[in-house]
């Protein structure tokens, strides 16, 4: 029975949680993630999870944060002037806004505080500092 290696192109059926038991993102009801491992595609835990797997094997792995989106980066979290977003937006604490770099590329953004005349805005991926937990289920080796 073929096994899952560096290099594999698989489909795996996952769901993700938080230590807590919340649920953060699942293929339930949904076609399987297909990806090539080695490419840096996904977070390395989860590539490192599925090595050796079999087809058809289903196992639960924990991700440290080490090895899922890192720690929060303080030079991701700053503060705006108000007057620097468009004027149809009234930012609320939890809001995802997008912006522009100078070379085009786009950053999510999410509203941390709303002052008086500014906010603050955090870059960091949503799931940094945090251990994750998949379950995972391979349904394809190619």
């Amino acid at each position: 029975m073929s096994q899952v290696k560096e290099n594999d192109t698989v489909k795996v059926h996952y769901t993700g949680k938080l230590a807590d038991g919340q649920v953060f993102d699942s293929s339930e009801g949904k076609d399987p993630i297909e990806f090539t491992l080695g490419q840096g595609q996904l977070i390395p835990g989860f590539e490192k999870g599925l090595i050796d797997m079999k087809l058809n094997e289903k196992k639960t792995i924990n991700i440290p944060q080490a090895e899922a989106y890192g720690e929060p980066r303080a030079e991701m979290i700053q503060e705006v002037e108000k007057s620097q977003l468009p004027p149809e937006i009234t930012p609320e604490v939890g809001m995802g806004l997008v912006s522009k770099g100078p070379d085009g590329q786009e950053m999510n953004l999410l509203v941390a505080e709303v002052k008086e005349d500014t906010i603050v805005v955090d870059g960091n991926h949503p799931l940094a500092g945090k251990d994750l937990i998949f379950d995972l289920e391979v349904v394809e080796i190619k």
